[in-house]
């Protein structure tokens, strides 16, 4: 039984001996804890769930398959000089760029028409210790930058280690997912992204770029148009949105902050985020309603390993 259930439960039927409440008062005590009860479990998100935003309000995602970052074949995700079609090495492993765009998205649409899945980076920070950034998700990939040396790369390129790849960051986030809250993943997601056309020609880095440049995926949280609040099981491109303040930063219960993408196109507006394109796409339902938002949005999650 859920911790937080038990703790409820001597308020609802922990009743002092002494008291003798009339058959009426019990039926009724007995009834609306019972209520309580199922309610609470009703609003666990499922292990292939998280919440999101849309319209001001709290959302639901239900993810129904795996991710997908498209490589077509006249592409060169690698940069080895080879397009995709005749280069079987980059078959082999996702390549999820930041950036890149393919022309269609992974059921063949045109990507004109497929729907948009705006994730909120928080970009911003603080933290100067390179020993705060997340490990790689199982050890990472061969080159992928985790732990200090993630760290220390972020503090060159920025400054400061941003709350993005924060292994316990400051800032409630969706992802990762409250079942799993590993730093970098998040259900039915890719565990880790590239990097390398985002920031090429940045202190020193390669333009244009010699190879992928792999960092954990971040920490992030979801925005969809007004339009798609309520959509059934479909593919949608994720657009990395990057939250360059933290007062932009949507509250877990969407009281405040990017909560829709009409507050998002503000804030790219003013110069407070900017959104970029991606060949990732992933596949879910969405729906208006939060499922426990609060208590299982993964914000502070030092404190909840």
């Amino acid at each position: 039984m859920n911790e937080q259930r038990l703790n409820r439960a001597p308020s609802c039927f922990g009743a002092s001996p002494t008291s003798r409440p009339g058959r009426l008062a019990r039926l009724a005590l007995a009834t609306a804890c019972m209520a309580l009860a199922a309610g609470h479990a009703a609003a666990q998100l499922a292990p292939n769930q998280t919440n999101a935003f849309g319209n001001g309000r709290l959302l639901t995602f239900t993810y129904l398959q795996n991710f997908d970052c498209v490589d077509e074949p006249t592409m060169d995700l690698d940069f080895n000089g080879m397009k995709a079609q005749s280069d079987p090495n980059e078959m082999q492993t996702p390549i999820c760029q930041v950036v890149t765009e393919p022309g269609h998205d992974p059921a063949g649409g045109n990507l004109k028409q497929t729907a948009e899945l705006y994730v909120l980076v928080p970009m911003f920070g603080t933290d100067a210790n390179p020993n705060d950034a997340m490990p790689c998700p199982s050890g990472g990939r061969p080159g992928e930058l985790c732990g200090v040396a993630l760290g220390n790369a972020l503090i060159a390129l920025f400054g400061h280690v941003p709350e993005a790849w924060r292994a316990a960051p400051s800032v409630k986030t969706q992802c990762p997912d409250p079942g799993n809250p590993v730093p970098g993943t998040c259900t039915m997601h890719a565990s880790s992204v590239d990097l390398s056309v985002l920031l090429a020609g940045v202190s020193g880095l390669p333009k244009p770029p010699t190879g992928p440049l792999f960092v954990p995926t971040p920490n992030h949280s979801h925005v969809v148009d007004n339009s798609r609040v309520n959509t059934g099981p479909i593919w949608w491109q994720v657009r990395p949105v990057l939250v360059m303040h933290e007062e932009d930063w949507p509250a877990a219960d969407g009281s405040s902050g990017i909560t829709s993408a009409s507050a998002m196109d503000a804030a790219e507006a003013a110069g407070r985020a900017v959104e970029v394109g991606s060949n990732f796409f992933l596949f879910f339902n969405s729906k208006a309603g939060a499922t426990n938002p609060t208590s299982s949005m993964t914000g502070m999650q030092g404190m909840q390993h």
